[in-house]
């Protein structure tokens, strides 16, 4: 294995160990949305070893972004958010593979994103494409992780679909048409999402690796005003349209 330095913390851990590190080295994950959630997210995976990192946002960086989405600098303004956090990315580790997808990633673009992917991780702003990843990931059964954040509150929770009973992100939200709120709106404290966005990269390495206990059939809530967790368990709904009527339950281990 190349850059052995480079992982050595990695590799002590009985955890993870040499073996581990390989599978890093050889795993995909596809970042939806380089915004602020994704921006703490992608930099954690590259900086694990994560081989490749397909990086999917339609937005240019405006200076408002900049309280919070880290991935990117002032000399970035202007620029698409997908070729700024490239450029991050790979200047924090050169050894792995950053692919981009700019534009809207809907319909079979965005099938064919999540079928490459070993792990989904969602940092998006919004129900629609929410709900859009998530079928595609029940579809092609790749694990998500979702995370969300607004104001002083954050959560966090992973799907795999397929496995484990596991409940999709349909299963938690129902698609009613209602807009929601957004940080333009209501606001969102810069270091809350790189909380969120910190732990969704961890539950992707667990997921990687098939370590420890993801969060799946569980959601986190985080108030950041008092620093308190909550969780609350998660069901599968067996009327869900996504994953109700055609979900395998299959009782094994993480991927």
């Amino acid at each position: 294995m190349a850059d052995l330095q480079r992982y050595s913390r990695h590799m002590v851990m009985p955890e993870i160990g040499v073996h581990g590190q390989q599978t890093l080295l050889d795993s995909h994950v596809l970042v939806i949305g380089a915004g602020g959630l994704g921006s703490a997210a992608a930099l954690y995976l590259a900086a694990a070893g994560v081989g490749k990192l397909t990086l999917a946002d339609k937005d240019q960086l405006e200076l408002s972004n900049l309280q919070r989405q880290i991935l990117h600098s002032e000399a970035d303004l202007g620029r698409a958010k997908v070729e700024s956090g490239r450029d991050r990315l790979q200047a924090l580790n050169s050894s792995i593979e950053i692919a981009i997808l700019s534009g809207e990633l809907t319909g079979e673009r965005l099938n064919e994103a999540v079928r490459a992917a070993d792990v989904v991780l969602d940092g998006s702003d919004n129900f629609p494409t929410r709900f859009a990843v998530n079928a595609a990931c029940a579809k092609y059964r790749r694990p998500l992780v979702s995370g969300a954040a607004i104001r002083l509150e954050g959560q966090l929770s992973s799907f795999t679909p397929g496995r484990n009973n596991s409940p999709c992100y349909r299963c938690l939200y129902r698609d009613n048409g209602v807009d929601q709120e957004t940080c333009e709106d209501a606001g969102v404290l810069g270091p809350l999402v790189g909380v969120i966005g910190s732990l969704q990269a961890l539950e992707a390495v667990k997921l990687l690796l098939g370590l420890g206990e993801p969060l799946v059939g569980r959601l986190l809530l985080f108030d950041a005003t008092t620093t308190h967790w909550r969780e609350l368990k998660l069901k599968r709904d067996p009327a869900c349209p996504v994953c109700g009527g055609h979900q395998e339950d299959e009782v094994q281990k993480q991927p």
